[in-house]
């Protein structure tokens, strides 16, 4: 099949037009004047190979790609899709994340295995160690009925309505980022957000090694017993991009703020406070959650969904899940 304008722009009613009029997030689909009954694996793969630097340059612009109607229908086909766009492959178990995966193939990894009835807030993925991935992929394997969304916000309109409302705070922020502490028991905890245990974390089962281990991400280890209380270094919350000249609010704050403005989300044994070590205002938190809430879009799954997400300059979260099933499984580049 002739690769020649293989994808089509489309336009999806969750969408939201920016300041320039641009549409967030992109959704390509194929183009309709190919035979799409005809499109197979092969020729999507082929047609990334071949579009890449176009594909690459749309999503420093956009921040999101959802690639919708193509024939992704596996978690192998999920995997040489990812292949296709040559990105660095971050295994998971390499990042010393902190929420409860599974690897299903090659590549491909299921998403936090937090109960999916509950929502997982906006975030950028693993801001808590020094070289957090680059870039995202999710496929839908099962679409849901009802609910299971992953919404996604652009990141430096958060920075700019924090600094905005909150000046001081931002300022903080910019000068001693963020402390990020959990407290991970030797199991893992499916029902918080947060719930990989420290030997699951560390691929261990020895408090020695787990410290090393710790020590190469910039992270201290001290022991309760058999818990270990996992504390980095101050990280920073703020992310000047280069691409685009503007700053991000590239933290997971509301991942890990476990004050009363967070309360509906079981962070668990997580929580945060500034590099100085300064808890984080709790007036400052209520209003960061809302403009996340306001901003974000969530557009419903389909099934064989790619979206491709750029982790440093767009927030990712979970919407509850209303109706099953759900399967969206996830893969990390570095």
């Amino acid at each position: 099949m002739a690769i020649g304008n293989f994808f089509q722009e489309i336009e999806l009613p969750e969408q939201k037009p920016q300041d320039d009029g641009v549409l967030f997030p992109a959704v390509l689909s194929p183009n309709p004047s190919t035979d799409t009954t005809g499109v197979q694996l092969c020729d999507f793969e082929e047609a990334i190979k071949v579009n890449k630097l176009w594909l690459e340059s749309l999503l420093q612009k956009r921040g999101v790609i959802l690639f919708r109607g193509f024939p992704v229908s596996s978690p192998s086909e999920f995997s040489s899709v990812v292949n296709a766009f040559g990105f660095p492959d971050m295994p998971y178990e390499e990042g010393a994340g902190r929420a409860h995966r599974t690897k299903v193939v090659e590549r491909v990894y299921t998403p936090n295995e937090y109960r999916t009835d509950k929502e997982i807030p906006l975030h950028h993925e693993m801001t808590y160690v020094p070289n957090p991935p680059t870039k995202l992929f999710f496929f839908c394997d099962e679409e849901p009925q009802k609910g299971g969304e992953t919404p996604v916000v652009l990141s430096h309109i958060i920075y700019e309505k924090m600094k905005e409302k909150h000046p001081e705070f931002v300022e903080l922020l910019e000068e001693h980022g963020l402390t990020y502490i959990k407290l991970a028991g030797e199991t893992d905890d499916s029902s918080t957000i947060n719930g990989a245990g420290w030997k699951t974390t560390y691929k261990t089962n020895e408090k020695s090694v787990a410290e090393e281990r710790a020590a190469e991400f910039g992270t201290k280890l001290e022991w309760i017993g058999d818990v270990a209380r996992i504390t980095t270094y101050p990280m920073s919350a703020i992310r000047f991009d280069k691409e685009s000249g503007k700053n991000t609010w590239f933290n997971s704050l509301s991942l890990t703020y476990n004050g009363p403005a967070n309360q509906k989300n079981n962070i668990g044994n997580a929580s945060v406070e500034l590099g100085n070590g300064e808890p984080v205002p709790d007036d400052v938190m209520e209003y960061c959650l809302k403009i996340l809430e306001e901003e974000r879009v969530a557009i419903p799954w389909k099934k064989g969904d790619v979206m491709l997400v750029n982790n440093l300059t767009v927030q990712h979260g979970r919407q509850p899940l209303l109706k099953p099933p759900r399967r969206i499984l996830v893969s990390l580049c570095k």
